[in-house]
């Protein structure tokens, strides 16, 4: 069954407000029509044959990519699903031989692009509500249209950015030697958590609008401090940044910038930070070990607006006239009975 095509211009009609948009207009599934490229036409047993895709595996890789299981009977899948099963088929035969491998492949790009996604929705939807009055449901669709193109462009691009810029990184490291950690995904890093002191108790006195403008700003001013400061985001949750560096020193200088920059937003609590430094295991985007625990149990105990390091960002900071470090009392915190650390503060403070 085959979808209308989407129409060539505005119909008539106004939308009073953005939230009262009744998408059931759209029939037909135009506007899965327009995202996906193409029609609803296969069920899974259909796209199996078609590409010759284990059964198994085909339901395996679908759920890691974060979909739900399918009805046998339901017409879900496209053309482009097709292809895409193809690539599979072929990147199965000469790439990614291995069965775990593939869906581990399949985690990382849900994980990563389920959030774009939501972000990209959310976007198109405050880019129609500022045509209220002026388009249809099915004219919102098609604005929508006009923009995915150019969002994917953009995201490729970006995307092959980050990929010479870790691959630069790999490079740098097996340079150096480092070919057995990096093959087996595990680097030392610099692991630093930034925190907002106070968010909960701030947005119960902020309206909805006020709470996006604090999250616009530290979404603004944390990406712009670390990118400088030659680190990486690894991922924002609420109130509360993860970043990691190759080096301890550039991890010190982001925290502090952090801090500074954060001083003069008026919108925006202060931070409390907390740096670790050693092997990180990285995987699927995202870093785990003890470094990572232990740089988020300093950051709690951190006071506001200060910033607080281990032991191993301490050894190779001392000699830094960058940098004072003060020893602070051993702090007990959960998992860590004697966790030992330092205050870190800019050698020209006063």
């Amino acid at each position: 069954m085959t979808a209308e095509p989407p129409a060539t211009g505005p119909e008539a009609g106004s939308l009073p407000d953005p939230a009262s948009i009744d998408w059931s207009e759209l029939e037909g599934g135009v506007l899965d029509e327009i995202i996906l490229g193409a029609p609803r036409e296969f069920t899974r047993d259909e796209l199996v044959e078609a590409t010759g895709l284990d059964p198994d595996e085909s339901g395996r890789l679908w759920r890691a990519l974060g979909f739900p299981e399918t009805d046998p009977d339901a017409r879900v899948f496209t053309r482009a699903d097709i292809a895409a099963a193809r690539k599979v088929i072929a990147l199965s035969r000469d790439r990614l031989p291995r069965t775990e491998a593939r869906e581990a492949v399949a985690r990382a790009i849900a994980q990563s692009l389920s959030r774009l996604a939501e972000w990209q929705i959310g976007m198109l939807a405050q880019m129609a509500a500022e045509h209220v009055g002026e388009l249809t449901p099915r004219a919102a669709a098609e604005l929508a249209a006009e923009v995915l193109p150019e969002l994917e462009d953009l995201q490729a691009y970006v995307w092959r950015r980050h990929l010479a810029a870790t691959a630069a990184r790999w490079t740098a490291g097996a340079q150096r030697g480092d070919v057995v950690h990096i093959a087996a995904d595990t680097w030392p890093l610099s692991v630093g958590f930034a925190d907002m002191v106070g968010f909960t108790r701030t947005t119960r006195r902020r309206s909805m609008d006020e709470l996006g403008e604090m999250i616009e700003r530290f979404g603004s001013v944390t990406n712009e401090v670390i990118a400088n400061g030659r680190g990486r985001i690894i991922k924002t949750v609420g109130d509360e940044v993860l970043f990691v560096t190759e080096h301890p020193a550039d991890a010190a200088v982001i925290a502090l910038g952090l801090r500074d920059r954060v001083r003069t937003e008026p919108s925006l609590p202060p931070l409390r930070i907390g740096l670790a430094h050693g092997m990180v295991l990285s995987r699927y985007g995202d870093v785990y070990g003890e470094v990572v625990n232990v740089a988020a149990r300093l950051t709690p105990e951190a006071r506001p607006d200060t910033v607080l390091v281990d032991q191993e960002i301490h050894e190779a900071l001392r000699d830094d006239p960058r940098f004072e470090l003060r020893r602070i009392a051993t702090l007990h915190t959960r998992g860590y009975s004697h966790l030992r650390a330092w205050a870190l503060r800019g050698s020209r403070e006063r």
